[in-house]
């Protein structure tokens, strides 16, 4: 069953910005309101690329060059 939350004593600066951030996104403030709280309580979806290019940026460029490294944070 759905709730209903509210925040209070939100200053005017805040809520200016949430009403700018809302309107930028064509949304209501409860429908941006929504998307924050959505986007920061979901996990992020596993993408293989990102994964990929993380291990690419840190000079990784084989799988045994991957398990060294774990096995040296393990060691530590």
């Amino acid at each position: 069953m759905p709730v209903s939350l509210s925040i209070k004593d939100v200053p005017d600066t805040l809520a200016k910005a949430l009403r700018e951030r809302a309107a930028a996104n064509h949304r209501s403030i409860q429908g941006e309101l929504m998307h924050i709280i959505e986007t920061a309580v979901r996990p992020k979806p596993f993408r293989a690329y990102e994964l990929i290019a993380r291990a690419r940026a840190l000079g990784i460029s084989s799988p045994s060059e991957s398990v060294a490294m774990i096995r040296e944070d393990r060691d530590r």
